[in-house]
């Protein structure tokens, strides 16, 4: 791969001030995961004001909240496409509408040294505000110097902060992009996420038999013994180097004075290794239930796949990319895996190549979340160095 020179005066075009702003309007539109309406309407705005045509699936009629409907102020993925003017393969551009909670009413406050933090008892919601910013910038200044480029597509998916829910309903068909940058990790601006785990979660419920637990204990099948034993010889926590178990919700009994007839047991699993993380589900399968015939209950359990491990390799295209786009700008690499998900596992698991670079958000998913303006400023370079980088196969 051969990589060009270029005049690196266009990321002086990148506007601190603009882009904070465009940051700003985002943070303060309330976008709690289900419910992206309004944000989804903000930059769908936004993307045609500068020309792009965009489209919007209905993967939100899909996605229960948590009262198991779909909610009505949800919105559906975002795709559009800018045709290239210039030579190159398409490159995908991804980030998310929705945000955690506390969330309601976010304002951003723009601190003397730069720092952007939430006024108020909320997130700030630079996760993912930050990336949206940031690629709203870089086209901006793409569309205003006229500036070559390939074929650029943004994927900007729903529901991402509840286990990826909207990428999962996307349809990959539309995408003909083979790579993928998916602006979703916190960290300096620089780093990049080159492997993600596979999550799995599960819902054990142990049955017995119900009893007086005072006169007749002995008739009965105690299900909250069983599930006590089953956890005391499973092993929770890193379970090899690779590996978490964890059990965080248990439910059951209906009286102190009656033995429990059942007992409900919820976790989750993540590994590096998908082969590793279906291992774990079997023991624990395999544990509760061998406790549970021994006594005379009985186990069902049940789970869900919401993401599969991937790792990209040093030599892969997408990464050779990040690195030059890192290089064109002076902006040091520090590649890493992370153990938490996002919608590029499903890129990934569609065909499509992906990393996940740092948008410059910090201390995420808690009230002291914050960003910089002057790390907002580097990760727009990097988007736009992303999007206009010449290449060519030697």
């Amino acid at each position: 791969m051969i990589w060009f020179p270029m005049d690196k005066t266009v990321f002086s075009r990148i506007d601190p001030e603009r882009l904070y702003q465009t940051f700003a309007e985002l943070v303060c539109i309330d976008a709690e995961s289900h419910h992206e309406r309004a944000m989804a309407d903000v930059v769908t705005a936004k993307l045609r004001s500068l020309g792009l045509s965009v489209t919007e699936d209905r993967a939100n009629e899909q996605i229960p909240d948590k009262n198991g409907v779909p909610s009505p102020d949800g919105a559906g993925n975002l795709y559009c496409l800018l045709p290239g003017t210039g030579p190159g393969e398409p490159v995908l551009f991804g980030s998310h509408l929705d945000t955690v909670s506390p969330g309601i009413g976010k304002q951003p406050l723009l601190q003397p040294d730069g720092t952007i933090v939430s006024k108020g008892a909320t997130v700030l919601g630079a996760d993912d505000a930050a990336a949206m910013a940031e690629v709203l910038e870089a086209l901006t200044v793409i569309r205003e110097q006229n500036i070559p480029h390939p074929d650029l597509e943004l994927v900007i998916n729903t529901s991402e902060e509840s286990y990826a829910e909207g990428s999962k309903h996307f349809d990959y068909s539309c995408v003909k992009s083979r790579r993928a940058y998916v602006f979703d990790m916190s960290g300096p601006v620089g780093g990049v996420a080159v492997a993600a785990p596979t999550l799995l979660s599960f819902q054990v419920c142990v049955k017995g038999k119900s009893a007086h637990a005072g006169f007749q204990p002995e008739a009965g099948i105690h299900a909250i013994k069983i599930a006590a034993e089953s956890l005391s010889v499973l092993p929770v926590g890193w379970v090899d180097d690779e590996t978490t178990v964890n059990f965080g919700l248990i439910s059951g009994g209906t009286g102190r004075n009656i033995v429990p007839a059942e007992v409900t047991v919820g976790g989750e699993i993540r590994s590096m290794s998908d082969e590793k993380a279906h291992a774990q589900l079997r023991q624990i399968e395999e544990q509760f239930r061998e406790v549970a015939e021994r006594y005379g209950g009985s186990v069902t359990m049940e789970w869900e796949q919401h993401l599969k491990a991937y790792r990209i390799a040093s030599n892969e295209p997408v990464l050779q990319r990040f690195r030059a786009a890192a290089k064109l700008i002076g902006l040091p690499v520090q590649e890493q895996d992370t153990f938490g998900g996002s919608d590029n596992n499903n890129h990934v698991e569609h065909g499509i190549r992906g990393v996940v670079p740092a948008c410059g958000m910090n201390k995420t998913h808690t009230v002291d979340e914050y960003t910089t303006l002057s790390e907002l400023t580097r990760a727009a370079k990097l988007t736009l160095a992303l999007m206009i980088l010449p290449e060519g196969e030697s």
